[in-house]
Order: C-alpha cells, then structure tokens, then sequence
C-alpha cells in the first residue's frame, strides 16, 4: 500500500489525482502519484508516458532516464513506462517537439502554473 502525500490533490481536470504508477513506482515522493509539495522543486507533477524519443532527448540535455542505476534503486525507464516528469521538463520537452503523451487524471493541477490545459490535452492519453 502507499502512502499518499495530499489526500485533497487535485489533478489538471479538477477531478481527484490518480495514481501514475506503482511499476516502475514513480512520483517525488515515490509514491505513484505526481504528488507535489514545498521540498520539491523540480515540480515532477506531469503523469507522462514514456516514448524512445523522450528518452533520447532527455538523455541529450543530461537527465538519463533510461539507464539502470542500481544503487538507487532505479532500473530505468523503458518506452511505455508511465513517470512523474517535472513539469518545466516536459515543457521543455514540448518546446524542442519531443515532449511525451500525458495522463491528465494524474497529472497534478500544480502543472497548470507552467503548462495550458489546453495544450496538455493535446498531449493526453487514456488513463
């Protein structure tokens, strides 16, 4: 069982935050969720799901998601892995047009202070 964050959050709908993903287990707070609060700054609050070229262009600009590294824990996000992204890396992501599909209904409302709900629904993708 997890634990959640914020009980009250709030996804970008303005329905209640769904979980993202428990495999990989994914969030700031590891949690499955795209939970946010005051000690995380990289806002990792859009639900995203992976794709080769995310994982590339991530890659490219420093933030190797895609390689295993074990002695966190972490075995590396492959193509079809759902992921808490922060939210100015998925915008700037967008803007180099490689930005990955959205699950709106866990992506959390705090996103909406950087990213449109309207170009996130361009982006979105069943739950």
């Amino acid at each position: 069982m997890t634990t959640r964050y914020d009980e009250g959050a709030c996804n970008v709908m303005g329905g209640e935050l769904q979980m993202c993903s428990a495999s990989p287990m994914t969030g700031f707070f590891r949690n499955g969720c795209c939970e946010t609060g005051p000690h995380d700054l990289g806002m990792h609050t859009v639900c995203v799901v992976m794709t080769a070229e995310f994982l590339a262009y991530s890659k490219s600009v420093g933030n190797d998601l895609s390689t295993p590294v074990p002695e966190y824990g972490f075995q590396g996000l492959k193509p079809g892995d759902r992921w808490c992204l922060c939210a100015p890396r998925w915008k700037e992501a967008l803007d180099a047009g490689a930005a990955p599909r959205v699950v709106l209904e866990a992506t959390h409302e705090e996103t909406l202070a950087i990213v449109p709900l309207g170009v996130l629904k361009d982006y979105a993708v069943e739950a």
